[in-house]
């Protein structure tokens, strides 16, 4: 398993920060690695709402299905995440500000490999320390987005 935690403030309230990133239509605005989205269930920011995501990172692409497990708006959202060759992610989202903002936002992204320890270490190999690389990029792009308003 790999963890990327990384975090930044936005001079934004949590519900506007929240209502961003929970949009999945304004994934493209921020996440740097997101090529497309489809398949959204109707149901937004509530237990149970899926969606799958193609994603590009070191020159792949591929494709990840998303079930958003715990949400507690504006505050916290948990989404776990299946991808190729039984690959897993869960990612964390959580916010702390009072409701003028500025919000604090910290986003954890825990991937399991397949393949066990090997598939751990193999991955590591592959992705190094792009995963959290692009986390940062990916916050500032949020953090730009949304103080440019």
């Amino acid at each position: 398993m790999s963890t990327v935690h990384v975090s930044v403030e936005i001079a934004a309230p949590p519900q506007v920060v929240f209502d961003t990133i929970m949009d999945p239509a304004r994934l493209a605005e921020w996440v740097t690695i997101h090529r497309s989205v489809s398949n959204v269930s109707g149901a937004r920011a509530t237990r149970g709402a899926s969606m799958d995501q193609v994603l590009h990172m070191r020159g792949v692409s591929f494709r990840v299905h998303w079930t958003l497990i715990s949400v507690r708006p504006p505050h916290e959202a948990e989404w776990e995440g299946k991808g190729p060759a039984l690959s897993k992610a869960r990612i964390r989202y959580q916010l702390r500000g009072d409701a003028d903002g500025p919000t604090m936002f910290e986003y954890t992204n825990e991937f399991h490999a397949p393949g066990g320890l090997l598939g751990g270490v193999a991955s590591r190999l592959v992705v190094g320390h792009a995963s959290e690389r692009e986390a940062h990029d990916t916050l500032a792009r949020l953090k730009s987005l949304l103080e440019r308003n």
